[in-house]
């Protein structure tokens, strides 16, 4: 024991997983299964919209508090807060437009206008907005309320370019697609990281949201009729599976360490 090396505060306590391949895999995943999950709930499950944004939210609810209680980064506790903020901020859209009937232009707008809000008081106080350093409590509260307003966002941006726009759930993907595209080209061109980080978080968003719709959606629909039940097992299955790898291979790392 007396030969552990020396951990840094920072390395110890940050609550974020690295930025890997495998991260975007399960984010865009988790975006997609928002948009599935939550209308397989509330439509094919017959729970109704009110239940399940009450049921979603509590689940949101413990699932934070889990994340924020815990000292490190967890994989299954953090992933599982993901995916819950993805379909609670996929349910926020669909209250404000389907329930409220609040444009898609204005809740697109004033979604961004609070987004930009956070990172601009979060970066007054803190002095950074990069995912490397979220080793308090305050910053963690930065970073989730982050978090939600991305996908509450997201969910917007994506039905108005699919939907009010017109583009479609396949040209919507593409869109998308290629704009993640740009950005990643940004950063290995030398362009900000953290602001490249951002840019493609939040675009992976609307890009899961019209992949989601274009498989599930019937084809009458100009989907591929997988419907919302058999997307969400299968991108739920892969986001198991890689999370349990994530899992298993910090645990094992842990162990490797005390031993030694």
């Amino acid at each position: 024991m007396n030969n552990l090396p020396t951990v840094r505060a920072s390395d110890w306590l940050n609550k974020v997983p690295e930025v890997t391949l495998s991260f975007w895999i399960i984010k865009i995943m988790s975006t997609t299964v928002g948009e599935t999950g939550a209308d397989f709930l509330a439509v094919n499950a017959g729970f109704g919209q009110g239940l399940t944004r009450t049921v979603m939210g509590a689940l949101l609810a413990i699932a934070l508090f889990m994340q924020l209680r815990t000292r490190r980064y967890t994989p299954w506790i953090y992933w599982l807060t993901v995916v819950l903020v993805s379909v609670v901020g996929t349910q926020i859209t669909d209250l404000l437009t389907d329930g409220l009937g609040v444009s898609l232009y204005i809740s697109t707008s004033a979604f961004a206008v609070t987004l930009a809000a956070i990172f601009f008081v979060w970066y007054r106080v803190e002095r950074t907005l990069s995912i490397h350093d979220i080793v308090t409590r305050r910053r963690e509260l930065f970073y989730w309320s982050a978090i939600l307003c991305t996908f509450a966002l997201g969910t917007a941006a994506g039905d108005l370019a699919t939907e009010a726009l017109g583009l479609g759930f396949t040209w919507g993907a593409v869109a998308f697609g290629a704009l993640i595209g740009i950005t990643y080209a940004a950063w290995r061109m030398g362009g900000n990281a953290v602001l490249t980080f951002w840019i493609g978080y939040i675009l992976t968003r609307p890009f899961g949201a019209a992949l989601g719709d274009l498989l599930t959606q019937a084809k009458t629909y100009g989907g591929l009729g997988m419907g919302a039940m058999w997307t969400s097992a299968l991108f739920l299955s892969v986001i198991v599976m890689l999370v349990a790898v994530a899992q298993f291979s910090m645990n094992a790392g842990r162990s490797a360490q005390v031993t030694e």
